[in-house]
């Protein structure tokens, strides 16, 4: 096992505007992913995100190039500067396709973190899961957006 990047795909029917709103906004970003969000979806802005009313996490925005990428470093401590060697990267590259938007997710930054194999394992695992349960929750989370006739 790699045990140093995740990936993933996933073809929405929508287009890159709404997909990236979707990724990037923290009031959409908690209807698919954390219980929470407080961030600005501009590049050097710094917030949290959190999981079940208490697993906090910080969260830092790498880059936001409108429709097509966001990017967020978070896993860092708090008070910490995000960077390379105390967080992890989290990349969604937006493409159109058809009529719809395919995204690539990728999560890098796990061996950099200088964890112990053990919990290098556990958390790229935990992260592997994670991002299988919460990634599909973006299709049924965008279908509440198309207006209703």
């Amino acid at each position: 096992m790699e045990l140093g990047t995740i990936e993933r795909e996933i073809y929405i029917d929508a287009t890159p505007e709404v997909v990236f709103e979707v990724v990037s906004s923290p009031e959409h970003v908690k209807g698919w992913w954390p219980d929470d969000a407080d961030y600005q979806a501009s590049p050097g802005s710094s917030g949290t995100i959190t999981f079940g009313g208490e697993h906090v996490e910080q969260f830092t925005v790498v880059d936001a190039i409108p429709p097509k990428m966001f990017a967020f470093r978070w896993t860092h401590a708090p008070g910490e500067v995000a960077d390379e060697g105390n967080s992890l990267l989290v990349t969604f590259e937006l493409t159109p396709s058809g009529g719809g938007t395919l995204v690539r997710m990728t999560e890098t930054g796990f061996r950099e973190r200088g964890w112990s194999q053990a919990v290098l394992e556990q958390c790229y695992r935990e992260h592997v899961s994670g991002w299988d349960h919460f990634l599909p929750r973006i299709l049924p989370y965008v279908a509440t957006l198309r207006v209703r006739p």
